[in-house]
């Protein structure tokens, strides 16, 4: 497996673009970058991407777990039936979720897309992400559509990533390649999703391509077995959002031998696939509204990957846990108290709880009790920009790792005022 540039222009046949078209306008429209950092005026924000493939696509998705569904999710779930697409259209600023017109405008993108681009309506998957309840400035998209379709290029996935960010202070964007069968295959993925982040499917968006030839089924069983291992294990602040939506589209394009089964050759793609997920899904927990610090839970030795699962989520979203990674405080206890309402069956006389980071490791609680430690060095370890808390169980041999952020000030300022 080898990072290459490119983003989801990096696999053959894909290009990509973004630009700005107006439906970005103000701090109202949920276009807000650090607080430290926000500007008086957004009218230069990228709000509109734009993914084409030259070739058809074999498509597979996954939605939010949210009862209520954002308009483009239903229309992209329909366009989906068959299992194909070629392109994919996305706009921020707007989620077009609960309001006038929601399904039509989502249905409009695609028709407009598909005019600038040559291509059908049904051909494109359709996302949007921003506030929910206004009502969608469509026409800023019809107008700047044509320019996206035009600005569409291998060196496009830069400004694509872009034009997805709301919250978000970085882009989350990555490519990789990979060997099957003799044959280079490439993976690219853009990603966005800074709050409302508490997926089962978080804000959350994941656009991925791949060169790479492998059937619907074999495609769709892949990404239904790596999201809830790396997507789903990611909370922010516990709300899962409206619009939530993962996207794969593989064309073929790298010629190997197409992927019908799990030989090696899947295999080896899976490894790669889940290796681009769990970098976007930490790059998401370490860009939380706000956050200062990425922390992840590895919770070791459990009876099931499936409780240490549930165990890691409960702490990584706890929010008295977060506060006290935001103030650096060694208070194990509000760890073990989170694991203790999870619902996940453990012994906690058995739990053992370290605290570890890139300057070292300090163990905390031993068998369920604490110990006497040095607090200044607890302290040093949990004022680096990375923590681990490490749970060990000594139950089983399954583990599972989550990741979260802490807890801060800036995550009220930011969302007290999101519309306004």
């Amino acid at each position: 497996m080898k990072q290459v540039p490119g983003g989801v222009a990096a696999p053959k046949g894909f290009t990509a673009s973004g630009v700005h078209c107006g439906v970005k306008k103000g701090k109202g429209d949920g276009n807000q970058p650090a607080v430290k950092n926000m500007p008086e005026h957004l009218s230069d924000k990228k709000d509109l991407a734009l993914i084409v493939s030259e070739a058809p696509c074999v498509a597979c998705a996954v939605y939010t777990m949210n009862r209520v569904k954002a308009a483009p999710l239903y229309v992209t779930m329909d366009h989906l039936e068959n299992g194909e697409a070629q392109g994919i259209v996305a706009n921020s600023g707007n989620a077009n979720a609960c309001a006038p017109l929601s399904h039509e405008h989502a249905e409009k993108m695609c028709e407009f897309a598909a005019k600038a681009t040559g291509l059908d309506a049904k051909d494109f998957v359709v996302a949007s992400t921003g506030v929910i309840g206004q009502e969608l400035n469509i026409g800023a998209i019809e107008k700047g559509l044509p320019a996206a379709a035009a600005a569409l290029s291998k060196e496009g996935s830069d400004d694509a990533a872009n034009a997805i960010m709301t919250t978000d202070t970085v882009k989350k964007e990555l490519s990789v390649t990979c060997s099957i069968g003799g044959k280079t295959v490439s993976i690219g993925a853009i990603a966005k999703g800074s709050g409302m982040i508490h997926p089962n499917m978080g804000t959350m968006l994941c656009f991925v391509t791949t060169d790479c030839a492998i059937t619907h089924e074999m495609l769709d069983q892949a990404l239904h077995e790596i999201v809830p291992r790396t997507f789903n294990r990611v909370t922010v602040d516990g709300d899962t959002s409206t619009n939530d939506m993962c996207v794969v589209l593989a064309n073929g394009m790298a010629e190997n031998e197409l992927i019908e089964w799990k030989d090696d050759g899947y295999t080896v793609f899976y490894k790669t696939l889940h290796h681009v997920f769990e970098q976007l899904a930490r790059s998401i927990a370490a860009d939380g509204e706000g956050a200062g610090k990425l922390i992840t839970c590895t919770v070791r030795n459990a009876r099931s990957e499936e409780s240490a699962e549930r165990l890691g989520k409960a702490v990584v979203g706890s929010a008295l846990v977060k506060a006290a990674m935001f103030g650096s405080d060694a208070n194990w206890g509000r760890v073990l108290c989170a694991m203790g309402y999870s619902k996940a069956p453990f012994r906690p006389e058995f739990v053992n709880i370290r605290f570890r980071s890139a300057v070292g490791e300090i163990e905390v609680c031993r068998q369920g009790a604490g110990l006497n430690f040095d607090e200044a060095q607890a302290r040093s370890i949990l004022e680096q920009d990375e923590v681990v808390i490490d749970v060990d169980l000594n139950e089983g041999e399954h583990e599972a790792s989550c990741w979260g952020c802490d807890l801060t000030y800036d995550y009220v300022k930011i969302n007290g005022d999101y519309r306004t």
